[in-house]
């Protein structure tokens, strides 16, 4: 029988659902995997924190996350608070002997992502981080026909994430746009996935370099904030934007693959598009978040007369995950992504093995992260290994 693992999660907004409907799904779907225990909810405001403990199935509410750290009736902190708050509490989770899963950006600097890495694997814990679009089964797939060699020799990934939801110059002032809270704009919150999407699907980065550019300096104070939602008056005081609304960057790959990247959130139409697409010596693949169950997939050795991408839904028994679900064409949506990242750390922690994307892959993204920073001040290529 499957043992139980009991989680105790700081931060109940977007992420916070997100992940609370993986531990309350994934014993229906995945019943030999370790079960979560959704132990106890941690926010600053005790109204809003009642209601998701209730809205969400969580047995208790902690407004103190140093409490929830130190409580014996928990073996795994879940962090989805602001990025500014991930350093100080994985470190004392650590101390404490908690396992950990954190959301991406890993912190909000590269030295203070090493401290976290360094503090995990001192204390010997669990340590995940949340790249949740890994484990949709069309990028696995397309990881697949990476290493299976059936594209070749890889000689580009080309990636976008293009959001729209700040256009709007009068949209609020909401954390995502503090630097301070943050880290990063789009860079850290967009860019930091296609950016482990790289890593995982062609290998590491010896070089980058790039541009930015902030569109609107100054915003309306927000009233309230939820996700990606906010409210506040077009006569509220403005308070400056100290992130990027859009970072664009090139790279060199260690396998001499050459990557272009793009994450905006001034793209109007784009809802979600988190794209990227493969060129190898054998084939292509392209991928769109937006039509998330489908790859489209191309191979040179087809004859003549059929050549051309074709479109492979990877919903039945062949894909990752996807025995689990539903008969063969009946789709998945963006939720089962963070129900398979769930999958993959309970079951790390009931075989002992560290999960995989872990602390390391963090800093890895992390590191790629500050050399397009430091391109773009000194206007010239960085290599990774100065960081």
């Amino acid at each position: 029988m499957a043992k139980s693992i009991r989680i105790g999660m700081i931060g109940y907004k977007f992420m916070g659902k997100a992940h609370s409907n993986a531990y309350r799904t994934l014993p229906m779907f995945f019943p030999g995997t370790a079960k979560p225990v959704m132990k106890a909810i941690c926010g600053r405001d005790p109204q809003g924190l009642e209601t998701a403990a209730a809205q969400f199935g969580w047995e208790s509410a902690e407004t103190d996350w140093r409490k929830l750290v130190e409580r014996d009736d928990i073996d795994l902190i879940d962090i989805n608070a602001p990025s500014n708050a991930h350093k100080e509490i994985a470190i004392a989770a650590a101390k404490a002997g908690k396992h950990l899963f954190c959301e991406k950006p890993l912190a909000l600097t590269l030295a203070d992502s090493r401290e976290m890495l360094a503090a995990a694997e001192e204390a010997g814990v669990t340590h995940m981080v949340g790249f949740n679009y890994r484990f949709a089964p069309a990028v696995l797939l397309a990881k697949k026909l990476v290493e299976e060699g059936r594209l070749g020799k890889i000689h580009h990934f080309r990636a976008w994430f293009l959001q729209d939801w700040i256009v709007d110059p009068n949209f609020p002032l909401v954390w995502r746009l503090d630097k301070e809270v943050a880290g990063s704009g789009s860079h850290g919150d967009l860019g930091a996935h296609l950016i482990d999407l790289a890593h995982f699907l062609v290998g590491d980065m010896e070089e980058v370099i790039g541009m930015s550019e902030t569109f609107v300096k100054e915003r309306p104070i927000a009233d309230s904030m939820s996700g990606l939602s906010a409210k506040g008056s077009e006569d509220a005081p403005k308070g400056p934007v100290t992130v990027d609304d859009a970072t664009l960057f090139l790279a060199r790959f260690a396998n001499g693959a050459l990557g272009s990247f793009e994450a905006t959130r001034f793209a109007p139409g784009h809802r979600c598009t988190n794209s990227f697409e493969i060129n190898g010596s054998l084939g292509s693949v392209k991928f769109d978040f937006e039509r998330m169950n489908e790859l489209q997939v191309y191979f040179t050795s087809d004859d003549a007369d059929v050549q051309g991408f074709r479109r492979v839904l990877a919903t039945d028994g062949a894909h990752a995950y996807a025995d689990a679900w539903w008969p063969a064409g009946h789709t998945i949506g963006y939720e089962h992504t963070f129900i398979h990242e769930m999958v993959e750390l309970l079951d790390a922690m009931e075989n002992d093995r560290q999960p995989s994307p872990n602390f390391h892959d963090g800093v890895k993204c992390q590191a790629v992260l500050e050399a397009v920073d430091k391109s773009i001040d000194d206007r010239r290529w960085v290599r990774i290994d100065e960081m």
